[in-house]
């Protein structure tokens, strides 16, 4: 689904922003570190059972975006980021925090900028759109 360049971008970032949505629909974002394998997200935390992106994927509100940006300089001004719809499961695995639960998330679509091309062209945003 990535090209080779938005893997290397997931490779090189610590830190994504994951948003899920309670069943009362409260938006809820956090930030998260995560692990990338080329087609799943995995995210994990503190105590991650008694997050609210834990319980509310437990409830069965499975769909969550992720996005992960930096800004490569600020000299100029060069924003560069992925945002991912994806769905997440509840598994068990040996991740980078060890054995334990991790969030699942399977990418569904995506949006880039910054990552293969200038963020902005001809003074309107550049971004990629991907399945």
């Amino acid at each position: 689904m990535f090209s080779d360049a938005e893997k290397a971008y997931f490779k090189s970032q610590r830190l994504a922003r994951i948003a899920a949505v309670s069943a009362t629909l409260q938006p809820d974002v956090a930030p998260v570190g995560f692990e990338f394998d080329g087609d799943i997200f995995f995210v994990s935390g503190a105590d991650l059972k008694r997050t609210l992106k834990f319980r509310n994927v437990e409830a069965g509100n499975r769909k969550v975006s992720l996005v992960v940006d930096d800004l490569e300089t600020v000299q100029p001004w060069k924003p560069r980021g992925i945002k991912v719809h994806g769905i997440a499961e509840i598994v068990e695995r040996t991740g980078q925090l060890g054995r334990g639960v991790y969030l699942a998330i399977k990418p569904t679509r995506y949006w880039s900028w910054g990552i293969e091309a200038p963020a902005m062209a001809d003074g309107k945003p550049n971004i990629k759109r991907g399945r």
